[in-house]
């Protein structure tokens, strides 16, 4: 998607009501489960169909109140092979779970994840409450960029090439785009762009000379992510 689409879907969907924890361990998962006895597990592929299973998924985010825990099956995965062991259900990436009291009362798959398989299940989940006049609802999306941040360290503190950064960023960057709050979607584009302008491979990301100092950048980067 283009960096203007992503703002326009960003925009049309109001994610900042959205929340949204990582779960990277079997214990964040079995955390999360008790500290909501009402939630939802989403496992994030590497493919299309997590983008538009999770666009289905917002959709309903923004009138109900639902936490999501989401796992990045590439590079989460003793979290999603947890979630798998918990429930006795065959794992599948996208893959949409709804927990209450800790039993998976929902689950759809891939191109199931739609909304006409969505709009029964939220139809028993309570509304998203307005918040009262001048107020906001204090729900946040919670910003999750600790990968990068480490996989920005490893560069600047010369534990990999240029190459190798740039491909683990633009591969994660990728995989977890439509995941990304608006703030974060335009901070993690600053090193090389939009993340699906690269489908050529990495000879499209050119020289480092040609991009400036890439690693001045990623040092500025770092400080502006905190």
């Amino acid at each position: 998607m283009t960096q203007t689409a992503k703002a326009d879907t960003q925009a049309s969907t109001q994610p900042e009501k959205q929340v949204l924890v990582p779960l990277t361990t079997p214990e964040e998962v079995d955390q999360f489960l008790t500290d909501h006895p009402l939630a939802a597990v989403f496992k994030a592929g590497t493919c299309h169909k997590t983008m538009q299973g999770f666009g289905v998924l917002e959709t309903f985010l923004q009138d109900h109140e639902l936490p999501v825990g989401f796992i990045r099956v590439v590079d989460w995965r003793p979290a999603s092979t947890h979630v798998a062991e918990m429930t006795g259900i065959v794992h599948h990436s996208p893959q949409l779970m709804v927990f209450k009291e800790g039993q998976v009362q929902f689950e759809a798959n891939n191109w199931d994840i739609t909304p006409e398989a969505l709009e029964p299940v939220f139809a028993q989940i309570p509304a998203r409450r307005a918040p009262a006049s001048g107020q906001t609802d204090g729900t946040t999306k919670v910003e999750t960029v600790e990968p990068y941040r480490r996989l920005m360290r490893d560069f600047v503190d010369g534990k990999i090439s240029d190459w190798a950064f740039q491909d683990q960023y633009v591969t994660m960057f990728r995989d977890d785009a439509s995941l990304r709050s608006q703030r974060e979607f335009e901070l993690l584009s600053r090193l090389f762009g939009d993340p699906d302008a690269y489908h050529g491979g990495l000879h499209q990301l050119g020289q480092p000379q040609e991009r400036g100092e890439l690693k001045s950048r990623v040092q500025q980067l770092l400080t502006e992510l905190g």
